[in-house]
């Protein structure tokens, strides 16, 4: 099996480098059918050969979209990346900004939604050359060819080592972000990229317990909103299997369904341990996500206080082809942890009293858009993200409820569908998502380009 997963990689690659319209199907067919057979050991190496026609310099441009989406597919069958998933989210940068202008030409020309990637013609080059003259077919074969990118890099970025990779890039990430930000009304997938770039921004807070006086930093990586690193926080520092923090601790189930397992219909509804703060005195809303948590001298803060009334959620991650996980790195000195709670603002009521206008009402923490977005070179810069009305973001569990009657086990907020304790895993659990197939007759142009051309 292995020998002839090899030979069939071997005419993938020729076929790719020839563009091959005859034999680039069937390779890729073969490989996809066979991969799923072999020790990941091969399929680690098949990928590592595969990087380097995925900067677009030895291949058309179909093709290497194409390549793009078969890296993903070994990836989800539980690969590595390796290099691959860093070749992957280069060429989305690159090719989209060319679709960037493709879509700012399609408004300029008409207005209106753009075509779909893959149904791109003839006459819709037609209409944005009016507007870009001789960069109308680069930007048409770039819009042609960006949604394959798209799905590629979701599925490399919900790795954890490429996520590490991007956050040691920070002007690769600052441009990843750009093209989501502006393309992301058009292709859903790129706004599940502007995720898990959102996800790649912290991976570390200083968390001060205000109860006991002590403070600890902690590291995370996988977390998908404040309702995950709330649950794996209580995990982590609650109760003798934690940090000795008071309170009770978190039902394992809670914990497994937050790290890597599926959710236990049995433990769905979580129950809250603290009001998370930050070191300003804002609320950090557990619809949040941990990059938007305020920073003091590079550092994300939050404050545990007082719960001010119960607050409880569902058991599942946002993002479920993720793993999550967070451990207590180390505890503050006492020496240490004055000197921080100096700078923290002082508790503030729990519900404030709505009679004396002097206290405000707290308002969520609102997200700082990534920085150096502007970087992208030669297009418009991206256009701001509206600002959403805080007191329009206060989640139903949010508010403080009357006294209520002995009633039966409530219910959990309904939220939109969506598909043990100790040190990090080594490496991401394959995820069952799956990636699509090819579209359809891509793989069939005779030209290995756009079937209009």
């Amino acid at each position: 099996m292995v020998d002839e997963f090899r030979a069939a990689f071997q005419q993938l690659i020729d076929a790719s480098v020839s563009a091959d319209p005859r034999q680039f199907p069937p390779a890729v067919h073969q490989v996809l059918v066979l991969a799923d057979h072999i020790p990941v050991s091969e399929r680690e190496l098949a990928l590592e050969a595969l990087a380097p026609l995925l900067t677009g310099d030895h291949a058309a441009p179909g093709i290497t979209a194409d390549l793009c989406v078969v890296a993903g597919a070994l990836v989800e069958m539980g690969t590595d990346p390796g290099p691959a998933g860093h070749e992957v989210l280069r060429r989305l940068r690159a090719i989209g900004r060319g679709a960037i202008v493709f879509a700012r030409a399609w408004q300029r020309t008409g207005g209106g939604e753009p075509p779909e990637p893959d149904s791109v013609t003839a006459a819709d080059e037609n209409r944005v050359a009016t507007d870009l003259g001789a960069d109308a077919p680069g930007a048409t074969m770039c819009w042609w060819t960006v949604g394959r990118h798209s799905v590629a890099a979701k599925t490399m970025l919900a790795r954890s080592t490429v996520r590490s990779h991007v956050r040691r890039d920070p002007t690769l990430h600052a441009e990843l972000v750009a093209v989501a930000n502006q393309l992301g009304d058009h292709l859903p997938d790129l706004q599940q990229v502007r995720a898990l770039l959102r996800m790649a921004e912290a991976g570390s807070a200083l968390v001060l317990d205000r109860a006991s006086g002590r403070g600890f930093r902690v590291l995370f990586d996988g977390i998908g909103d404040n309702f995950q690193l709330h649950t794996l926080l209580a995990d982590a520092l609650v109760g003798p299997g934690g940090r000795g923090l008071a309170g009770e601790p978190p039902d394992p189930r809670w914990v497994r369904a937050f790290r890597d397992h599926d959710p236990d219909p049995a433990a769905r509804t979580v129950r809250g341990w603290w009001n998370l703060v930050a070191h300003d005195g804002t609320w950090v809303w557990n619809e949040g996500v941990p990059a938007e948590i305020p920073t003091l001298d590079g550092e994300h803060v939050l404050v545990l206080d007082e719960q001010p009334y119960p607050r409880s959620w569902n058991a599942r991650r946002r993002h479920p082809e993720v793993a999550g996980w967070l451990e207590v790195e180390d505890e503050l000195s006492p020496q240490e942890v004055d000197l921080w709670w100096k700078r923290v603002a002082p508790a503030e009521p729990a519900i404030p009293d709505p009679t004396d206008d002097s206290t405000p009402i707290p308002e969520p923490v609102l997200a700082q858009d990534g920085a150096g977005a502007e970087r992208v070179r030669g297009f418009l810069p991206p256009e701001p993200d509206p600002v959403p009305d805080p007191r329009a973001r206060r989640p139903e569990p949010e508010r403080a409820p009357a006294p209520p009657p002995p009633a039966p086990e409530p219910e959990p907020r309904p939220e939109p569908p969506r598909p043990a304790p100790g040190p990090p895993p080594a490496a991401d659990p394959p995820a069952g998502t799956g990636l699509p197939p090819l579209p359809p007759g891509v793989s069939n142009s005779s030209a290995w380009g756009p079937t209009w051309r």
